[in-house]
């Protein structure tokens, strides 16, 4: 039986920090990606307002976080890993854990109201989709994934209406492609766990020779969107380059390495956990945004 009686404050806080997350914050960054391909990254008040916007995402993932993990405390803690949650080892009260939930909405939904009323509706819509998988929908197969992709459009759209900056289709399908690969990387490895159905509802109606077609179909989707966006008319003609299309090495690269922690760690808990602390991948994205950075800001047409 988890217990937290005798453990002491700083052991709760760490189980607190560790509840919310924060080294999977950096998903929130798709909040600024409509800024930066905007070219808006110079404009101080659409600065502030980007960063504003990430840090409610920020507290709308953490109280994300620790609601599923109190409504997954049961099944976590007959998971060899996710039995070491915090709330699941008894570190974080339940009770706490609720409250800080509702301090983090309260908080979040604040800050929201304070920009623009489309902002305020994506991140409601933003909560409640989260609400709906944690409660039910995450039980459901193909459904559960679908609804974290539209989780990463959220994103992208919680950015573009904070900041009042268009998005084009291409960087919604871009999204899309990335986060329906990302998902279905992360139930093509749980699947292959022992007593796996045990642990996920869902995982029950996936095989792994279909998760497999799904990561073939949304990897190479998820490049060629990206490659059609970098070398489409309107792209070149806003960002007066032509180059940006030699940047598509990178996301090929992101895929085929994500498809290696996929099947090579297979003892890890999430891949998608995995690929935040996998040297060549973070340095990859590091690089990519540098290039980008350095085509659409510095170079000039000749």
């Amino acid at each position: 039986m988890p217990h937290g009686g005798r453990r002491g404050p700083l052991t709760f806080a760490a189980g607190v920090l560790r509840t919310l997350r924060p080294h999977q914050w950096v998903k929130n960054l798709f909040v600024v990606a409509p800024v930066v391909f905007a070219k808006n990254l110079t404009h101080p008040s659409i600065i502030t307002r980007t960063a504003g916007a990430f840090a409610i995402f920020c507290l709308l993932a953490g109280a994300v976080y620790a609601l599923n993990d109190i409504v997954d405390a049961d099944a976590d803690r007959r998971h060899p890993v996710k039995r070491r949650r915090p709330i699941a080892a008894g570190v974080v009260p339940v009770a706490f854990a609720k409250l800080m939930v509702v301090v983090l909405l309260l908080v979040a939904f604040t800050g929201a109201a304070l920009g623009p009323p489309l902002f305020l509706a994506v991140t409601v819509a933003y909560f409640v989709e989260n609400l709906a998988y944690s409660l039910w929908l995450k039980r459901v197969a193909y459904v559960d994934v679908g609804l974290i992709a539209f989780g990463f459009v959220l994103r992208v759209l919680a950015g573009g209406f904070a900041t009042l900056t268009p998005i084009s289709g291409y960087m919604i399908a871009c999204t899309a492609m990335l986060a329906l690969f990302l998902g279905f990387g992360k139930r093509r490895h749980e699947v292959m766990a022992p007593g796996a159905e045990k642990q996920r509802a869902a995982l029950r109606a996936y095989s792994p020779r279909a998760l497999t077609i799904a990561l073939a179909v949304t990897g190479v989707a998820s490049v060629a969107a990206y490659v059609l966006y970098t070398l489409d008319s309107h792209t070149t003609e806003f960002f007066k380059s032509d180059l940006l299309w030699l940047t598509a090495i990178h996301p090929a690269f992101g895929v085929v390495r994500f498809l290696q922690l996929v099947r090579g760690r297979p003892k890890a808990e999430s891949p998608t956990q995995e690929m935040l602390s996998d040297v060549p991948f973070v340095l990859n994205v590091f690089v990519w945004v540098a290039e980008i950075v350095v085509i659409v800001y510095r170079l000039r047409p000749t």
